[in-house]
């Protein structure tokens, strides 16, 4: 009996998406944002009109891990999602804004050093490994790639509160330089506690 021969998956790959792009495949990152947060089913659909609105803001930019077919043929369009980052550039009347401005103040900043940090960001709104694709370098690869070109002076983001910050995230926030703007903040209308956490652009480059 001849033995049939399986070929590996291949390796996910790192591309850019359109604004068309993530809305033509909104659903799909949105399943990724689900299952990496942990979240339950039906989220999706509170989270989607969000997603679709902040494609439309200035500075807007996605990149996403996919995994080509068998022949390393790859359509964005097709290809299995398995991993999402985007973000945008910060405003004063957007609503994070408003909130980590708020955040600050009650941490004890002065009201100069809070404009100047927000003056002009980068918001990393969202990025997400799907469980089955994390340990794999992914998000390292997805934050390096959304980053690598901002004009912006700083990336600033929110991450909830882990123990001791052991998990995936905090692990590559650290190694990427990120620190503390705001600890144990509770964001309006949410109940969990959250860090704000940044770090000045560019990024320094990748070691050879």
């Amino acid at each position: 009996m001849t033995a049939v021969r399986r070929h590996p998956t291949p390796a996910p790959v790192v591309v850019d998406l359109s604004a068309a792009d993530l809305r033509f495949r909104l659903r799909d990152a949105l399943t990724v944002y689900v299952a990496a947060m942990d979240y339950p089913r039906g989220t999706e659909h509170h989270r989607a009109p969000m997603w679709a609105e902040h494609t439309r803001r200035p500075g807007w930019q996605a990149v996403a891990a996919v995994v080509p077919e068998d022949d390393g043929h790859l359509d964005v369009r097709t290809a299995p999602i398995v991993a999402i980052a985007y973000g945008y550039r910060g405003a004063p009347h957007q609503w994070w804004h408003q909130q980590v401005m708020h955040g600050m103040r009650h941490s004890g900043w002065s009201e100069r050093d809070s404009r100047r940090l927000l003056a002009n960001y980068f918001e990393l709104t969202e990025l997400h490994v799907h469980p089955s694709a994390q340990g794999r370098g992914i998000g390292e690869r997805l934050l390096t790639r959304l980053l690598e070109h901002r004009t912006e002076a700083a990336v600033l983001l929110s991450t909830p509160e882990v123990d001791r910050e052991n998990n995936r995230a905090w692990r590559l926030y650290r190694r990427q330089g990120f620190t503390d703007v705001v600890r144990h903040f509770v964001f309006s209308g949410d109940t969990r506690r959250f860090a704000v956490l940044g770090r000045p652009l560019p990024l320094p480059p990748p070691p050879r």
